[in-house]
């Protein structure tokens, strides 16, 4: 009896778990593995599973799904929208939502797994499928890596994924090269002098002082980045203070920065290092301020030779068109450990999820970028027809591509 994709779908959208808390969607996936009769490794990375397909001699294809949620409030009015809870790092309850497509991405592999099982008579060679968690800390395949899943499955000629995006439905987005920039998630803890709201001269005020690094951090890439190379400089949260009348003693701002390469990550994070001590000195602090690293993810790139063999077989499995260069994506990813632990090539790639209709109008009224809910937000709701079905057909050919 084949998967029911779409109830299935449907039940990873409605119940959506953090980061390395994914236990309920393993469960859902060996379910569906087992009913397969394939075998799978559980607890890989804490919550992530693992399968293979063993059909003969050739090649050895690693396929790659992530599976975990955000901490996001769904607002998207669907009739199976997310109302989970969750609890984050610090041990607050979060609401929890799919807004980054993560339940498609197991649909379509479990989908892909069946349709592969289906067609053994007409390839062969070795399957592996990665189901991995906490894409969302960028920590799940590293975490996969140490459980020893490169050494209990066998090494891979070729690391393949897939990840949705706000395109247009049957549409595949892919780029030889750097398709991901790489990125560092920061912790910087601004030290100053506590005391009472009435008196700011005898203290050394952390929130003026964040204040003031805010609004210069977002000069390193205005104005010491050359506007032909990609950066970001992003300062996601701010933190500090408990009453209005207590200056406190510190603040903490977290920041997210990207870069197409190593010399652009090198450049970006002198130039933040740079731009925070001075900040803190000119306030005046008389504790240098802490700068940790809480994350740290390579560029994807994608090898040139395979990404031209799949264009080609993509267009000739869905017609010429179907593929388009979506542009370097500015997001980061953590699959491309898996291949560069192993040696071998990745090839990573988009495929769109949205009403061509909507799509098409929101371009011609040139208000995609505030009519197109993208990866993220609460209101990021894909289609499901034809997404569940080009998202199956399009691993399914990718994999069949590197087969024997």
């Amino acid at each position: 009896m084949s998967i029911d994709l779409e109830a299935l779908y449907i039940d990873l959208h409605r119940h959506p778990e953090l980061s390395f808390q994914e236990t309920r969607t393993a469960g859902v996936i060996t379910r569906e593995l087992a009913a397969l009769g394939l075998p799978f490794t559980e607890g890989l990375g804490k919550t992530g599973v693992a399968t293979r397909i063993d059909n003969g001699p050739g090649p050895v294809v690693w396929l790659r799904a992530d599976m975990d949620g955000l901490p996001v409030p769904e607002q998207t009015g669907l009739a199976y929208a997310s109302t989970a809870r969750g609890t984050d790092p610090a041990g607050n309850d979060v609401p929890v939502m799919h807004a980054c497509g993560h339940d498609m991405h197991v649909t379509a592999m479990l989908g892909a797994l069946e349709q592969l099982v289906a067609t053994k008579d007409e390839w062969s060679g070795t399957i592996v499928a990665v189901f991995q968690p906490a894409e969302e800390y960028g920590a799940g395949a590293q975490a996969m890596i140490a459980d020893g899943v490169l050494d209990a499955f066998p090494k891979p000629d070729i690391v393949l994924g897939q990840h949705l995006t706000p395109l247009p439905a049957g549409t595949v987005g892919v780029r030889p090269g750097t398709q991901m920039a790489a990125s560092d998630g920061l912790t910087v803890t601004l030290l100053g002098r506590g005391g009472h709201g009435s008196r700011p001269h005898a203290t050394i005020d952390p929130i003026v002082m964040a204040a003031a690094t805010v609004m210069r951090l977002q000069t390193i890439v205005s104005r010491e980045v050359d506007p032909r190379q990609m950066a970001v400089v992003t300062v996601g949260s701010i933190h500090a203070g408990l009453k209005n009348n207590i200056i406190p003693a510190e603040a903490r701002l977290e920041l997210s920065l990207r870069y197409p390469d190593e010399a652009g990550r090198a450049s970006v994070m002198a130039r933040v290092e740079r731009v925070v001590r001075a900040e803190a000195l000119a306030s005046g602090a008389e504790q240098e301020p802490v700068i940790t690293v809480d994350h740290s993810l390579p560029p994807t790139i994608n090898d040139a030779d395979a990404t031209a063999r799949l264009v080609a077989a993509w267009n000739r499995a869905f017609g010429e068109g179907t593929v388009v260069d979506p542009g370097m994506f500015t997001g980061s990813e953590d699959v491309s450990w898996f291949a560069t632990e192993a040696g071998v090539p990745l090839v990573y790639w988009f495929w769109g999820g949205l009403d061509p209709q909507t799509y098409a109008d929101a371009v011609a009224r040139g208000t995609v970028n505030e009519d197109i809910p993208t990866n993220h937000s609460p209101f990021f709701a894909p289609v499901l027809h034809p997404t569940i079905e080009r998202g199956v057909e399009t691993l399914v050919v990718a994999a069949r591509e590197f087969l024997a």
